[in-house]
């Protein structure tokens, strides 16, 4: 079985983000039942020196925009870390899978072999497009993706692992 890089990323990240919003979904409705403002998940965070949930999001946004972009060659919109709302960041989700929906699989055409170079603490490190997408862009997603969701178990949003499987 072969898989492309285009199938591994696009419909992985676009699948992420659906997840996420059911997850903001049941965010709201929580802090809807519990008289709580919504921004208090919004800052939410693990621990003090981890990203709150907001930060979560935008790196996840960031993930999936510059994976695409480095795999097929081509420009990523940028979007300011600049949301502080659920909405806010409901429109940030929408306008990355509005992105990804605009790169064609016919982009990835050789994209396995394609060199990425990334700056790591002022040093640049090289991948092969296909190293970069299986040892850096896909963990990295599901890192802040699955943070994002910790951060609202943690804060007693009634979410579960069905929920993260995108089962529910």
């Amino acid at each position: 079985m072969s898989i492309s890089p285009y199938e591994l990323s696009i419909p992985t990240f676009q699948r992420g983000f659906t997840v996420l919003t059911k997850l903001l979904d049941k965010a709201e409705a929580f802090a809807e039942e519990k008289k709580i403002k919504t921004d208090v998940l919004v800052n939410a965070r693990l621990s003090p020196d981890m990203l709150a949930l907001a930060g979560q999001i935008q790196r996840l946004s960031d993930t999936a925009k510059g994976a695409a972009s480095r795999l097929t060659g081509t420009d990523a919109p940028s979007f300011p870390d600049d949301e502080t709302t659920l909405a806010d960041l409901r429109t940030r989700i929408a306008k990355t899978v509005s992105y990804l929906a605009t790169v064609p699989e016919s982009a990835f055409e050789g994209a396995a072999e394609r060199t990425v170079v990334l700056k790591s603490r002022g040093q640049d490190v090289t991948y092969t497009g296909k190293d970069y997408l299986l040892t850096f862009a896909l963990p990295n997603f599901y890192f802040h993706l699955t943070t994002a969701y910790a951060i609202l178990r943690h804060n007693g949003v009634p979410v579960g692992k069905l929920d993260f499987l995108g089962r529910t």
